[in-house]
């Protein structure tokens, strides 16, 4: 009873992933506040440049001599906290442990790593700013990606069905690393202890007399809370597309639903009233470009063991797997970046000025094909019901797991 249960209610059991897709789609909706918008592939993508560039391949790739640091860069900057939004609720709630895998995971975490770096470049980003994102901002870019998760995570699952069926080499799980009971009792300390220095932070730069920092200390309590909500309430868009295959469960894509019906009501709102361009998160790719990038992705994120919030998130809380996953998606999203650019298949820099075409595909936006927000907002709504109707359906049925 007392300050110890409410305690354990908020940091230590683990939030529903309804709650946590609300409070989810709240801090997206202060970052559009603030004429700004959620994406995690541009982060990963500059630390795979800086990797490159490191090895000596920067000149190979055509890759910029001068590269934006890590911590000034809005997407990576974004990624580095909601990492340690992550570590941090790991932290308070005792729960972050060092989690090796079995050998042959960490091929799979190469190989997943690869086909998300691949797939996010095609697509113009991954799960977040090739599906969600664009889905908040009323592109059918979204619809088309997700139409390809859905058949790249089937493909994934089947072909990962495979490997378990048919390969015993490196399937043996490493021994568990148990830290100190001593030193798991002080976490939560060490946690508290985080929040404060990344307020600090926060704080410094959002005071800055520098305007560009001000944007930064904004983004730093944004990644950091996406992190934190990610973790507790364990929100996953490879969850979303993988489970109903496995085992017919559908709580978290219905999550991932609840949250789009009210993002995209709210997100059409802002862009009425001019708050934020909706443009400026919807990528070039509609429609070859959504639906093959997000094929290849879905197969990624199934070896990977989750796409990349998710892995940034499971990241924080101790997955060698992820760190590996993460690795080889950003190294391969560099390297398939520079290779479409060079090949003319996507753009070297996206502006505002007028709708980007590639080919790929192109900026496709709800309100301007349907010459009107509320049938824009019909479509979306649509989309989110024959969702929900399918999953639904397989809930009752198991129509369409294949286990």
């Amino acid at each position: 009873m007392g300050f110890r249960a409410d305690y354990d209610n908020i940091f230590v059991e683990g939030w529903s992933p309804y709650l946590g897709s609300i409070l989810l789609v709240a801090v997206i909706v202060g970052l559009m506040l603030s004429g700004l918008f959620w994406g995690v592939f541009g982060g990963l993508k500059l630390w795979g440049d800086w990797f490159n560039s490191l090895i000596g391949l920067g000149p190979a790739l055509e890759l910029p001599e001068t590269l934006e640091g890590p911590l000034l860069h809005r997407m990576s900057l974004m990624n580095i906290t909601l990492v340690l939004g992550a570590f941090c609720a790991a932290l308070l709630s005792r729960q972050f442990q060092v989690s090796r895998p079995p050998k042959l995971e960490y091929i799979w975490a190469a190989l997943g790593g690869c086909f998300m770096g691949l797939g996010a470049t095609l697509a113009g980003g991954c799960t977040t700013g090739g599906f969600f994102t664009p889905l908040i901002h009323s592109s059918p870019a979204g619809w088309a990606m997700w139409a390809g998760l859905l058949l790249g995570a089937a493909l994934g699952l089947k072909l990962l069905l495979w490997t378990l069926d048919h390969i015993e080499w490196g399937m043996q799980a490493p021994p568990t690393v148990n830290l100190p009971a001593g030193v798991v009792s002080i976490f939560p300390w060490i946690g508290f202890g985080v929040v404060l220095a990344i307020i600090a932070w926060a704080a410094q730069w959002y005071y800055a007399a520098n305007e560009k920092l001000a944007a930064r200390g904004i983004i730093i309590l944004s990644g950091f809370a996406m992190g934190f909500i990610m973790h507790r309430s364990r929100l996953c868009f490879a969850r979303a597309f993988r489970e109903p295959f496995m085992t017919a469960e559908g709580e978290m894509t219905k999550a991932n639903i609840l949250g789009l019906a009210v993002a995209i009501p709210i997100a059409l709102l802002l862009f009425h009233n001019k708050v934020i361009d909706p443009y400026i998160a919807i990528p070039a790719t509609f429609w070859v470009g959504s639906l093959l990038g997000g094929v290849v992705f879905g197969i990624g994120m199934i070896f990977a063991g989750g796409c990349a919030s998710g892995s940034l998130w499971r990241m924080g809380e101790g997955h060698i797997k992820l760190w590996v996953a993460i690795f080889f998606f950003a190294w391969s999203g560099s390297i398939a970046s520079a290779v479409l650019k060079k090949h003319g298949l996507i753009v070297k820099e996206m502006t505002l000025e007028e709708i980007e075409d590639t080919r790929l595909g192109f900026q496709a936006y709800f309100p301007v094909m349907f010459d009107g927000w509320g049938w824009a907002l019909l479509a979306g709504g649509a989309g989110l019901l024959l969702w929900y109707a399918l999953v639904r359906y397989n809930e009752s049925t198991e129509k369409f797991t294949l286990l």
